[in-house]
């Protein structure tokens, strides 16, 4: 008991003694830890933004006013026939007029122009969903050249060219992103390093006495790894502090701008906070042990 107190004291003593350096450390491996959660965060969001896109995917078939139901029903089963199609959904002319009502029920003069209309203008439709978005290409084609007597138009919106932005953005913000970190764990690496080669030549005098007085190499060298726990748990403690806070703010700005859409990223790194904060531990934790056997391996010979 009294062997760990004493461990613990003189790395406390350490790290006050020199607490510039100290808040350097803290600092350098603070941006590491912000960088990385910064990383996942867009990962999460262009994941989220490219599944949002792919829901919308859908191609549209306007029949005829005067297809019958079933008429309607023979395509819509040979549709679903195909496997690149993942569904079909019919909608008939009253649940379209439905919907169209709804849709404009706070303006009443277009309300008023279909009263006065008489009649109901809108069309059945299939709405067309793809198996798999790599064919939905595939699929377009293969509408194009369907042949069917009831088929009034085809609305083929293509959105491949913003799936495709969107893919190209999040792979080089992830490509930058891991630049960055690896900068930053190169840079930590050097940062305690001489950190803690500097407090070893602080101590070299009190080193050299142990040295003679028979102390073990562990009682050397263990304030020192000592340290490089609490450099992991006081780094990793505070970019929760500060990381939830800045969740906190950004999530009413994605579910304005993703409405419609369930996307929690706070609700994401709370339900994996131990396995995101827990890894992200260890690795600061391996990054300032390895740090400080190297250095205490260099200057803690006397």
């Amino acid at each position: 008991m009294l062997f760990l107190y004493r461990i613990i004291k003189f790395s406390l003593q350490d790290i006050f003694r020199n607490i510039w350096l100290t808040l350097v450390t803290l600092t350098i491996l603070l941006l590491a830890l912000f960088s990385i959660n910064t990383l996942i965060t867009v990962r999460l969001i262009s994941d989220s933004a490219l599944a949002a896109v792919k829901e919308k995917i859908d191609i549209g078939l306007y029949l005829k006013s005067e297809a019958t139901e079933m008429e309607i029903m023979t395509l819509k089963n040979k549709l679903e026939a195909s496997p690149r199609v993942k569904s079909v959904i019919y909608v008939s002319k009253e649940e379209a007029i439905t919907a169209f009502r709804k849709q404009y029920e706070n303006n009443p003069e277009i309300l008023a122009a279909l009263k006065e209309l008489g009649r109901n203008p809108l069309s059945p439709s299939l709405t067309v969903l793809p198996k798999n978005f790599d064919e939905s290409s595939l699929l377009i084609n293969e509408l194009r050249t369907l042949d069917s007597s009831i088929i009034e138009s085809r609305d083929f919106s293509d959105n491949s060219e913003i799936l495709t932005k969107i893919s190209a953005v999040s792979q080089r913000v992830n490509e930058v992103g891991l630049f960055i970190i690896i900068i930053f764990i190169i840079t930590s690496l050097l940062v305690v390093y001489n950190a803690i080669r500097v407090a070893i030549y602080t101590h070299r005098t009190e080193i050299e006495i142990m040295r003679l007085v028979g102390a073990s190499n562990e009682f050397i060298y263990m304030p020192y790894l000592v340290s490089a726990l609490i450099y992991a748990l006081l780094s990793v403690a505070v970019i929760i502090g500060i990381f939830f806070p800045f969740l906190s703010l950004l999530q009413p700005y994605l579910e304005a701008f993703f409405t419609g859409y369930s996307i929690n990223i706070l609700a994401y790194f709370v339900n994996n906070f131990w396995s995101i904060f827990g890894w992200q531990f260890l690795v600061v934790l391996i990054i300032s042990t390895l740090s400080s056997l190297l250095a205490v391996r260099k200057y803690a010979r006397v």
